[in-house]
């Protein structure tokens, strides 16, 4: 089973006596299951969230380092690296659930919900790669190495530029219209 139907499947399996009761009356059930699949999705972006700014927190201290070193000639580069990481994280931790008004023409449906969870969840292996890069940036920072300082800036910035892209085609999944 994927890891993202195991999340899904913990979240069911963990609701309260009364959720289960009302679950079984008709037309909650469907309501609760969506509830649970847009809870399950936000949890996910709230990972994907938590390692940006992590990765953001690295790169700040390399910017701390830079400056002090007085290598004034990356400190631009890092400064827009740093807001980059600032954009996309708050995008992803401020994104929609998956919600559509009652009248709206295009309904969310639990297997757009499913999609919507399989999308945001793909996401974290790209997530993880960004982490990495900025970790070993660190890395080579904290040891006075500066020969690949603008390398890795362009890795990360080029990164990041790929997710914001890819996370921007999240709201064609929800609708899908893709």
């Amino acid at each position: 089973m994927s890891e993202k139907k195991e999340l899904y499947e913990k979240a069911k399996e963990e609701m309260r006596l009364s959720e289960r009761i009302l679950a079984e009356l008709p037309g909650f059930r469907g309501y609760k299951e969506k509830e649970i699949r847009r809870e399950t999705d936000k949890i996910v972006r709230n990972h994907l969230y938590r390692k940006l700014t992590e990765a953001r927190k690295d790169l700040k201290e390399v910017f701390q380092q830079l400056s002090e070193r007085r290598l004034y000639e990356v400190l631009t580069e890092m400064d827009r690296l740093v807001m980059k990481f600032d954009r996309v994280a708050e995008k992803i931790n401020h994104a929609s659930y998956g919600y559509a008004g009652f009248f709206n023409v295009l309904k969310v449906q639990e297997e757009k919900l499913d999609k919507m969870i399989a999308f945001d969840g793909g996401l974290i292996g790209h997530v993880k790669e960004i982490l990495d890069e900025a970790t070993a940036f660190k890395g080579e920072v904290m040891k006075h190495e500066f020969e690949k300082v603008r390398e890795h800036i362009q890795r990360l910035s080029d990164s990041l530029e790929a997710l914001e892209e890819t996370f921007d085609e999240r709201e064609e999944i929800i609708l899908g219209v893709k």
